[in-house]
């Protein structure tokens, strides 16, 4: 169980966002009592979604406020940049690809198949898969392997407790995520010289069970935009990036451990963990500092993202040099 003690470097959202942010976004949320803008909204499974969680009709001002572990000189990045500089391949290539081809992509309505070695799996919808579990907004460094760094207010629900719900046999030690393959919705999947599809990820089970590590199906008090992985992606932000598979079509549990997208497209440079480590450099730059998108320089890059505290004890023993 993680301990939630308040902590100098633990700051409230209303105390990194900009003010006028801030206010303005939870005024729309105060007055209307809905999570999303109109356009997020005219999607049936937006409402559904992100409204019936626990309880009836749960309004964004109810979403529980999670874990949030972020320095003091980490401001929330600006949504414009969150929501306009990506990597999402399935959409093209270029940092602005994802937001200006992804418009066609559906992702309602959805379906979350959970199979493999657990006893609780099946095909359920984003509502069903979604509503047993409470919404947290919970505010994370996101840090890519490229070098360069945000701070999101993520909204989401625990992996440990999707995790539970499946109820895993003693076999499962792994966990595996697969995205959906749509090329006529996404234009980076029909070349297969990109990457293989469908884009595939993993985690240990011990990974998967730590409490930061979430699903996220909103961010900034909205629903997931299609260009940031909607309608469901994995957050565990003291990896990569890339480790943060988008648009979840498929979770698995698996005895053997799991090969990602990245691991076998280019082996010699990405391994199964993608753990931040400032002290292994990718074989092409150095890890060791990083480009906070919306600053002019670069800052010091800390181990597994300044979240050591909490996940340092997953690999306690382990060549992390070596295991990376």
């Amino acid at each position: 169980m993680l301990i939630r003690h308040k902590k100098a470097s633990a700051v409230a959202s209303h105390e990194i966002t900009p003010q006028s942010v801030y206010l303005n976004r939870r005024a729309m949320i105060t007055g209307t009592g809905l999570i999303a803008g109109a356009a997020f909204l005219a999607a049936p499974h937006a409402q559904a979604a992100l409204q019936n969680g626990p309880g009836v009709n749960t309004p964004m001002s109810n979403v529980k406020k999670g874990y949030s572990k972020v320095g003091t000189n980490d401001a929330l990045t600006s949504y414009e940049a969150a929501t306009t500089y990506n990597n999402f391949y399935e959409f093209g290539t270029g940092k602005d690809d994802p937001s200006a081809n992804s418009s066609k992509f559906k992702p309602t309505p959805w379906s979350v198949k959970v199979d493999g070695l657990c006893n609780n799996g099946g095909t359920f919808t984003l509502e069903d898969f979604i509503k047993p579990h409470q919404l947290e907004e919970r505010i994370y460094r996101l840090r890519c392997v490229e070098a360069w760094s945000m701070v999101i207010p993520w909204i989401g629900i625990s992996l440990a407790e999707v995790v539970k719900r499946a109820d895993p046999q003693g076999s499962a030690k792994f966990i595996a995520f697969e995205t959906i393959v749509r090329p006529e919705e996404m234009q980076g999947q029909k070349s297969r010289f990109i990457l293989p599809w469908p884009y595939v990820e993993g985690l240990r089970m011990d990974e998967a069970m730590n409490p930061l590590a979430i699903l996220a199906v909103g961010m900034y008090g909205e629903v997931l935009p299609n260009q940031n992985g909607a309608p469901l992606r994995l957050m565990t932000p003291w990896k990569y990036g890339f480790k943060n598979v988008k648009s979840i079509l498929r979770i698995s549990f698996t005895e053997a451990q799991p090969k990602n997208t990245w691991q076998v497209s280019a082996p010699s440079e990405y391994g199964f963990y993608a753990n931040v480590n400032p002290k292994v450099d990718h074989p092409r730059w150095t890890q060791a500092s990083e480009r906070r998108i919306g600053d002019f320089l670069r800052r010091e890059t800390l181990m597994f993202n300044g979240y050591e505290e909490e996940v340092a004890g997953l690999y306690a023993g382990m060549d992390l040099k070596r295991n990376y």
